[in-house]
């Protein structure tokens, strides 16, 4: 039998760290598909249970099915893929299972119980097109989700946005999902909800009207493209001014050509200082990253993606190591990562437009969380 994991669980499973011993000794023997699906090539103990393992690889199918159909109806999948990684951070240690620790002989039982009844659930609530909504972990998305008028313009609004991107080739189909994760932050931004995830509803009350505006706005604006996505993505090549817009949009377009979002999703964009002098103009912005699927800390995504090398032991950039000197530490699933650098652009006929073809150097960074 062919084992077919999870797409995204094999996209999220966690990197081995140096020096760990693999647990495949201890339970290779209670899982009969081990030697067949050459399960010792992967590191992390929960994930060997469902290669080995016929019973919950029947239920990683089912899960992986629905994730797929979930992810199908976002137009932009990164938020949906990261929720993914999450819920499989806490499901492991939820089942016992810590990082890289082996899982005992006498846990087998136990852990392969547990492993099979919150994934059997987790299949079921993705199945639910309401979980899109539930799922939400911004204050934009738990707003829309709590006004069903709200929730049904973004529903109508994602369906036209998937339909037009349905018509682009791979390439252009690339550049606009990352247009509308641009679009997304903007509307956080101009919508003053950016940050506020921990904040009451009651007192987010204010922002349903802009959120209403947005959504109309960008339907009526793929209504009037009629069917044509080029009238809908990659119009704006320039932007309006140099702040944080024009930060956004050019570190989307980098992250875009550079294949990034299948590492990285960006989640904020803040510009913190500008500089104009006649037609050029040096702008300082802050990025902040999720890591989507694991890389290495030094390495051409590090470097381009990022901006830099980083030392894993202390979060911290290295841009004086060249991708020549690949590190084996990579970056788990869920990390967050925020850099500080100056971009430039040059005024043109249209507006603003960046330089940069990459995100390097950077001038700082940290890197946290997700650990």
């Amino acid at each position: 039998m062919r084992f077919i994991v999870l797409t995204v669980l094999a996209l999220l499973a966690l990197p081995a760290a140096p020096g760990v011993a693999q647990s495949s000794r201890s339970v290779a023997d209670r899982l009969p598909l081990f030697a067949r699906n050459n399960c010792q090539q992967i590191r992390d103990p929960g994930n060997q249970l469902f290669c080995g393992d016929a019973e919950l690889a029947a239920a990683a199918e089912k899960l992986s099915t629905g994730i797929e159909a979930r992810l199908a109806r976002l137009p932009d999948r990164l938020p949906g893929i990261e929720e993914n990684a999450i819920w499989i951070r806490q499901r492991n240690l939820g089942c016992g299972i810590v990082g890289q620790t082996a899982i005992r002989t006498d846990d087998f039982d136990r852990v392969k119980a547990c492993l099979l009844k919150v994934t059997e659930e987790r299949a079921a609530i993705v199945r639910d097109p309401d979980f899109d909504c539930l799922a939400a972990n911004t204050a934009a998305g738990a707003l829309i989700c709590a006004d069903p008028s709200l929730a049904l313009a973004e529903t109508e609004l994602n369906s036209q946005v998937l339909g037009l991107i349905g018509k682009l080739d791979p390439t252009a189909a690339r550049f606009a999902f990352a247009e509308y994760g641009r679009w997304t932050r903007e509307r956080d931004r101009k919508c003053n909800l950016v940050g506020k995830e921990n904040v009451p509803l009651g007192e987010l009350e204010s922002a349903e009207d802009c959120l209403a505006g947005y959504l109309k706005h960008k339907a009526d604006e793929i209504g009037a493209a009629k069917g044509d996505p080029k009238k809908v993505f990659g119009r704006q090549v320039a932007a309006r001014s140099p702040d944080t817009d024009a930060v956004d949009f050019c570190a989307a377009r980098i992250h875009a050509a550079n294949s990034c979002g299948n590492f990285l999703r960006i989640n904020r964009v803040y510009a913190l200082d500008s500089q104009m002098t006649g037609q050029e103009a040096q702008v300082t912005g802050e990025i902040e990253m999720a890591v989507l699927a694991p890389f290495a800390t030094c390495s051409k995504i590090a470097t381009t993606c990022t901006g830099t090398c980083w030392d894993a032991r202390t979060g911290r950039p290295q841009p004086g190591v060249g991708n020549k000197e690949r590190s084996a530490d990579a970056f788990n699933v869920t990390r967050r990562l925020r850099i500080q650098r100056t971009f430039a652009f040059v005024k043109a006929a249209d507006g603003w437009r960046c330089r940069e073809d990459e995100l390097a150097p950077v001038n700082s960074g940290t890197a946290g969380g997700g650990s």
